[in-house]
């Protein structure tokens, strides 16, 4: 398996000197969300600082940007990165992209799959002389003139994740995607009976194999030697999947664990403005089916035994806070990175 962190885009300097970090800790690579920030203009000026390392956007908002666009930065990614880069592409929810982005939504899922055969058309394009002619219901791109078409690279084939939860979006994900960037709200029982046997569904109607569909899956980590230590990330964990939870389309999460009503009620609490009592109401129990806890030495083990055979990328949330908040972190990472690579 291949092991990252999760990190938000920051000022670009300083997203340098965590790539050079992360490649002297032997982390396979960095994942980048798109959040106040975008991940593109970050993995720019990491892949600048260090190529020994993958980069992925986990994920980019596709939406609000043409298929056009993300496929020409993806190319110039995929070249800077020396072919380390993976497109990692979203809906992101509708209030976001309808009310933040004043881009168009409906229907999110036909949608998606329109966009990302539309990025593929034209990333093929770019490498062939084949002429660009993709004409879906969503995208349009019939025009490339030579003087607007990229130079070639020695890395032309860009893998697509694409992030999904529910069951259209997951034999989607199978029918036309690389890969599947799994929501880090989720627990084994969700991988095992929902997103696994779906995805394979989705791959075998387009005449795939479901083995060559990949699967980048975040993780919440909540380590440390004693309760004490692990205390605070603890917390973290729990205000985190309570954000997440309270998104009624995750409710399903919660069910299949045994908990059900409970996104209603963060979905209550929000509403209220009660964010303490959000966090509350994510259990110690529900956290043994949606975080791993563990101390130190065992945790590499522990992430091996939940998620090896399944996940081809192992994605650390929260790691990179820890490392932030206690430098000597990144020297324990660095052991629980190795002994995952191995595994």
């Amino acid at each position: 398996m291949k092991f990252d962190f999760m990190v938000a885009g920051g000022p670009l300097r300083r997203m340098q000197d965590l790539a050079r970090t992360a490649a002297a800790s032997g982390l396979s690579g960095l994942t980048v969300t798109e959040t106040g920030r975008t991940a593109y203009l970050s993995i720019a000026a990491m892949a600048l600082a260090t190529d020994e390392i993958d980069y992925s956007t986990g994920v980019a908002v596709a939406f609000p940007r043409s298929p056009m666009v993300t496929a020409k930065v993806a190319w110039e990614l995929a070249e800077v990165t020396g072919g380390r880069f993976e497109l990692g592409l979203g809906t992101q929810v509708r209030a976001h992209v309808e009310r933040r982005y004043s881009a168009e939504f409906d229907p999110p899922g036909p949608r998606m799959r329109d966009y990302i055969t539309a990025v593929r058309a034209i990333l093929t394009s770019f490498a062939s002389d084949a002429p660009l002619d993709h004409q879906g219901p969503f995208y349009s791109h019939t025009l490339l003139p030579g003087a607007w078409k990229p130079t070639p690279i020695d890395h032309p084939d860009i893998p697509i994740y694409v992030a999904a939860v529910g069951p259209w979006m997951l034999r989607m994900a199978g029918a036309v995607a690389d890969g599947v960037h799994v929501h880090p709200l989720h627990s084994p029982t969700y991988l095992e009976e929902v997103l696994l046997p779906t995805v394979a569904e989705g791959a075998r109607s387009a005449g795939r194999d479901p083995a060559d569909v990949r699967l980048a899956i975040p993780v919440f980590t909540i380590v440390g030697d004693t309760e004490a230590e692990r205390e605070p990330w603890k917390r973290a964990v729990k205000g985190q999947l309570a954000f997440y939870g309270s998104t009624r389309n995750y409710a399903r999460q919660f069910d299949l664990i045994g908990f059900p009503g409970t996104s209603a009620e963060l979905n209550r609490l929000l509403k209220a403005g009660d964010h303490a009592g959000m966090a509350e109401v994510i259990t110690d129990e529900m956290l043994d089916h949606l975080a791993v806890t563990s101390t130190w030495s065992e945790l590499g083990d522990r992430l091996i035994e939940r998620y090896g055979g399944t996940a081809d990328r192992l994605i650390m949330y929260g790691a990179h806070q820890m490392c932030e908040a206690d430098p000597t972190n990144w020297d324990r990472w660095a052991r629980v990175a190795a002994q995952v690579r191995a595994a």
